[in-house]
């Protein structure tokens, strides 16, 4: 079977047995299927009122992936602002999967994603699937569909965790007073979800726990998050 008609079939299935699908054929398929692209699933966000502005995560169902990010030309803070990033970033492979399985589940966003509805501004949010499934992308400010909103939301958790840990580099280099509050405020948000995926700031919280010039309840607190970057 080619890869035009894997994919029309999968629009057509269950998520469940969709994903079985792909599996087999990725499995049968002849030597050339090897130069099919391996899946990707890309977000990009705009928002000229929010710094960074705008920011593109990209990433494959193993959880390996990219992370850029803009300024953009919203009026300064008297906050310390994190740096643009561009770095390679590795979430885990459950997460990953998950965001696969939504976009499997809900037909690559053939159907759409916006609301449509006269909401709030939250920012431009664009998905784009490209894979073994297909090639399907949806934009939207809000979404009606529960599950599509709700993946955007921790999607939008996972970034403000990256955010967060280059606003940390940052604090280290130039206000480690700063650290306190700033490590406070990332161990409230890994409670209550507006952070996920702390594992994707290993690094810094590594050098956090074991810097010997930075406040004992800051290295306690990089140890907490790293706890539950474990879990």
């Amino acid at each position: 079977m080619s890869r035009r008609g894997v994919s029309g079939l999968i629009a057509f299935l269950p998520a469940g047995l969709a994903l079985g699908v792909v599996v087999a054929f990725l499995a049968i398929a002849p030597p050339c299927a090897a130069a099919l692209p391996a899946a990707v699933f890309e977000v990009d966000y705009s928002n000229p009122n929010l710094i960074p502005a705008k920011w593109t995560l990209k990433f494959h169902p193993d959880g390996s992936g990219h992370f850029r990010s803009w300024r953009g030309n919203a009026v300064p803070t008297q906050d310390i602002e994190p740096p643009d990033i561009d770095r390679d970033i590795q979430l885990s492979a459950q997460f990953a999967q998950h965001v696969f399985q939504v976009a499997v589940r809900k037909k690559l966003f053939q159907g759409g994603c916006d609301s449509h509805l006269n909401v709030a501004f939250q920012g431009m949010k664009k998905f784009v699937y490209t894979g073994p499934a297909g090639v399907g992308s949806c934009e939207f400010n809000y979404s009606r569909d529960s599950d599509i909103q709700a993946l955007s939301d921790s999607l939008l958790s996972v970034v403000n965790t990256l955010i967060e840990g280059a606003r940390l580099q940052t604090l280290l280099q130039h206000d480690r007073l700063g650290l306190d509050r700033e490590t406070e405020v990332l161990v409230e948000s890994a409670a209550d979800g507006r952070a996920q995926q702390i594992g994707s700031i290993r690094d810094i919280l590594e050098r956090l726990a074991d810097d010997p010039e930075v406040l004992d309840r800051v290295k306690r607190r990089a140890k907490l998050l790293l706890a539950k970057a474990s879990d």
